[in-house]
């Protein structure tokens, strides 16, 4: 059925005259006069009866009519619907993100975010970078926030941040006191490390390989927050974010250890799948997070 024809018959039926549908439609009555027969001819069916004042509809017609309004309610329903999604009054922002970003830095972010578009779903899932980047390819996330490598050939990417990786114990650690270090110090002692997938851990086996030493793990957790808390135990070390220690290296919970020849230096990048379009809540975020605050 042409969907023109339809319209036509709608305002027609509504005003009831061909004069009076010409008028709402803004077209002369001769071009409604023939879009009224070339509808009822494809139906086979008289859909008005012409009377001298106006027209009636038939049984057809009213049949007809029921349909066209639910037809063009859809239809509005459905402007109003994406015109809503464009301009951010509805829809859902499904974000993922490793560790330190998805616990540090994105939840001041959300909440600016969602200031400004209260209408918005926002979740977030933290996990590794590994599981971030495999969000991303099954679809289940617009924007992944990860903290260690990734295939850059695969995502579109940009750099939010560069954070740095710091050697922490306990205060009762036998290095916490040591003025100065070799990366090879580090070495009689069990080093606690995040979960294989972690951006961090990655960051980390990268920098001790380059320098010829063997990373081994003596732990491996998969919660930050739990290994700054085994740490406790005064003997394992941890390359933990600057980020996340702040507050423990202030208040002397943690100590940093004084290695001179490593530093362990990343970024931090947003990805999104390469080549597809953003949807308006992705994109919004994606340049609010490009903004200072």
């Amino acid at each position: 059925m042409n969907l023109h024809h339809l319209k036509v018959f709608l305002a027609v039926a509504e005003a009831g005259s061909i004069s009076a549908g010409a008028a709402r439609l803004h077209i002369s009555q001769p071009a409604v006069t023939r879009e009224i027969r070339d509808l009822e001819a494809s139906l086979a069916l008289r859909l008005f009866d012409r009377q001298a004042r106006g027209v009636h509809l038939t049984e057809g017609g009213r049949r007809l009519h029921d349909y066209a309004q639910r037809i063009f309610a859809l239809e509005q329903a459905a402007e109003r619907d994406l015109r809503d999604f464009a301009q951010l009054e509805q829809g859902e922002l499904q974000l993922g993100a490793s560790a330190t970003l998805g616990a540090y830095l994105l939840p001041a972010l959300i909440n600016r975010f969602r200031a400004l578009h209260p209408q918005i779903f926002v979740g977030l899932e933290v996990s590794n970078t590994e599981a971030v980047t495999r969000q991303l390819d099954d679809g289940r996330i617009s924007l992944g926030f990860v903290e260690g490598p990734f295939a850059r050939a695969d995502y579109a990417h940009r750099l939010l941040a560069r954070d740095a990786l710091l050697p922490v114990v306990a205060p009762q650690h036998p290095l916490a006191g040591v003025e100065r270090l070799q990366a090879a110090d580090l070495q009689a002692y069990p080093l606690y490390m995040r979960e294989p997938g972690s951006g961090a851990r990655a960051s980390v086996e990268q920098a001790y390989r380059a320098h010829g030493l063997e990373p081994c793990a003596g732990m491996a957790i998969g919660s930050t927050e739990a290994l700054k808390r085994l740490l406790a135990d005064g003997q394992g070390i941890a390359w933990l974010s600057q980020r996340v220690v702040e507050r423990e290296l202030a208040s002397g919970e943690l100590r940093r250890l004084a290695v001179a020849d490593l530093q362990i230096e990343r970024e931090l990048h947003v990805l999104w799948r390469l080549g597809a379009s953003l949807s308006p809540a992705p994109a919004a975020f994606l340049a609010l997070s490009e903004a200072p605050e």
